[in-house]
């Protein structure tokens, strides 16, 4: 009488945990580096919204004295902690990003430019982490 085995042998499921531990030792990688510009992203996200009160306090109202609530941000949130800014034509409202440790000293700057009535958007981090449109500031 002949019987069939079934099942794997053990070099076939150490070939499989082999393949699924080299694909996680690549997607790792992957998935630290996007959440981590994920959250710089977020933070520059808390902070953009606040560019418009301030060009209408500066440009509008002429005024260089007033604080993050003027502009419709709060002291902190959750990404940023805390947003601070420097009123006037060539003011700047900045966020310190809070989150993994990847980001702890990462902080993001929304710099006014008074010539060029523009604003700059400068984030000491990598260049793999900077959201678009954004620079380390060196250039």
């Amino acid at each position: 009488m002949i019987t069939s085995n079934r099942g794997f042998t053990l070099i076939e499921l150490m070939i499989v945990v082999a393949i699924i531990a080299i694909l996680a030792a690549i997607a790792l990688p992957a998935y630290q580096d996007y959440t981590t510009r994920s959250q710089i992203t977020s933070g520059l996200s808390d902070i953009t919204s606040g560019k418009t009160a301030f060009e209408s306090l500066v440009i509008a109202r002429n005024l260089n004295t007033f604080d993050v609530g003027d502009i419709g941000l709060s002291d902190s949130t959750t990404r940023c902690q805390p947003i601070t800014m420097s009123p006037g034509p060539d003011g700047f409202i900045r966020c310190d990003v809070q989150g993994n440790p990847r980001v702890a000293s990462v902080v993001i700057t929304l710099q006014r430019d008074e010539d060029t009535d523009t604003w700059d958007c400068i984030i000491n981090t990598e260049e793999k982490y900077m959201p678009d449109g954004c620079s380390d500031g060196s250039g």
